[in-house]
């Protein structure tokens, strides 16, 4: 049985309750300090810095705790759908620490070997979306998203088109219309059919002159491949519009087909997801923005280019940055060295390995109450069962299905996602799960459909193994309930109630 730790771990400032000064690190006196040259203005020195005051042994304990009390894919497996939890080599550690001691406002002719390394892997995205042009200036795949959708709208208007309405297909990420409308664009849902697949019908009846573009995943998130791909780009370039690619579902499709080659104009890509880098938890991510033709002098810079030496470029028309500087170069370093590692051979294995890590799952479930759109379709990277039966017949939802996942040492699929699909289980296993970890899963799920028969009111209170419990969903959304900062769980306490934000 698999059994998560629980420590009744206090924050760290509250570990020293002797009011002692403890350290780690011996840290210079200060007549020895004196003795260093800082050029520091005053107002920015501070005589006090607030740190917890603890010894190394104890600061290593406490994360150690919190780390036994979290959930990670070094842990197991992470079947989160269309986010591609994959596992991350611990050779891409390394390859960050290289980056770190460089500033980005160096002269160029000092980081040439990172300038070299940014080259490179732009000139491998380019390779496998079939792009002419990438940049890495985005910080994550939402920013590439945004800055797609800007693109798309710097070029209707020094073209003097007037086109204000974004075409997004009901399938896709919820990021997709939030960038259409944060860039000021008409958000229009085209329906799919029956079948899961863009309505081509409808596509044609919807689009026309005032459509700047269509924003597309493929394989779409119910893991199906939007097989009339062709048809649909004839169709919004009739328009002027253009085709936008979401990339968070590459991994489908890596090795296999190019988005370039379907008719995509521009691109974004997840590094964080599909090429190995660690996300989750809020950290950094990294993206890349990919595009062909006429969009490419649109792309955010920097844009590295190479003639005797490497050097950062500007494209004629960029929409400017994104983020700072280069964009997240350590993350991009990671991904770097996942790609450099796995070689041309490894990345075409990619799309084929997720695509049959999903059937096999699927065909070990076929026998459940589990049901599928259109199940004569082969899915790709990802798969979205219904568990709409088991919840009509047994009261069990998909949230109950999904807690009682963590029961069994497995992190949670994706649900209600994408909406289309009722009571939906979105399940990614991704190419580095072995057949025996997939196959674990599957038993899992079908223990946890048989107890939904036998003892439904279990599931409805699991999880039991965890380090927290079953929470209160509309106490932990509320934003009156979000803890920001250690003064205000302080301040909590204290008044031993909810402390109401304004």
């Amino acid at each position: 049985m698999w059994r998560q730790a629980k420590w009744d771990e206090p924050i760290i400032f509250e570990l020293n309750t002797s009011g002692t000064e403890r350290q780690g690190v011996l840290i210079p006196k200060e007549e020895e300090l004196s003795q260093i040259d800082i050029n520091l203005p005053d107002y920015l020195r501070r005589n006090e810095v607030n740190l917890p005051e603890l010894t190394e042994n104890e600061v290593v304990r406490h994360f150690v705790r919190l780390s036994q009390m979290s959930y990670g894919v070094d842990v197991g497996m992470m079947p989160l759908g269309s986010c591609t939890m994959k596992y991350n080599p611990k050779i891409e550690e390394a390859s960050q620490v290289i980056t770190e001691e460089y500033h980005p406002l160096q002269d160029e002719k000092t980081v040439q070997g990172t300038l070299e390394m940014m080259y490179e892997i732009q000139e491998w995205l380019k390779e496998v979306t079939g792009m002419d042009a990438c940049s890495l200036q985005v910080p994550a795949g939402s920013a590439g998203e945004l800055a797609g959708v800007l693109m798309i709208k710097k070029y209707h208007n020094e073209t003097g088109n007037v086109k204000d309405e974004m075409l997004v297909a009901d399938t896709a990420h919820g990021t997709n219309p939030a960038s259409a409308s944060m860039a000021g664009f008409k958000v229009i849902y085209i329906r799919s059919n029956k079948e899961g697949l863009v309505d081509t019908e409808l596509l044609k009846a919807t689009a026309g002159e005032r459509t700047a573009g269509f924003m597309l995943t493929n394989p779409n998130t119910l893991g199906l491949f939007e097989e009339n791909i062709a048809d649909i780009a004839k169709v919004i370039h009739e328009h002027n519009g253009i085709l936008y690619y979401d990339g968070a579902n590459l991994n489908g499709i890596l090795g296999i087909v190019r988005p370039g080659d379907m008719g995509f104009d521009v691109v974004h890509l997840n590094l964080h997801k599909t090429f190995g880098v660690p996300h989750g938890g809020g950290g950094p991510g990294a993206g890349a923005i990919c595009a062909k033709g006429k969009m490419v002098d649109y792309l955010p810079y920097p844009l590295i280019e190479k003639s005797e030496t490497f050097y950062a470029a500007i494209p004629k028309k960029s929409i400017g940055k994104l983020t700072s500087f280069h964009g997240n170069i350590g993350n991009v370093a990671r991904a770097y060295v996942y790609i450099l590692g796995l070689g041309k051979e490894g990345v075409s294995q990619i799309g084929k390995m997720s695509t049959l890590a999903t059937n096999y799952l699927i065909y070990a479930l076929k026998d459940t109450k589990l049901e599928l759109m259109s199940p004569e379709r082969p899915r790709k990277h990802e798969v979205v069962f219904s568990a709409k039966r088991i919840a009509d017949e047994t009261g069990v939802t998909a949230f109950d299905i999904a807690k009682a996942l963590l029961d069994d040492g497995f992190y949670a699929p994706t649900i209600y996602f994408p909406p289309i699909v009722e009571e939906a289980l979105m399940i990614e296993p991704t190419e580095t799960e072995s057949i025996e970890t997939i196959r674990s899963f599957a038993n899992s799920l079908k223990r946890i459909l048989d107890e939904a028969y036998r003892n439904p009111e279990k599931l409805r209170d699991s999880p039991y193994n965890t380090a927290v419990g079953r929470l209160d969903q509309a106490r932990a959304n509320h934003p009156a309930s979000v803890t920001p900062s250690y003064r205000i769980e302080r301040k909590r306490r204290e008044s031993k109630n909810d402390l109401i934000l304004k």
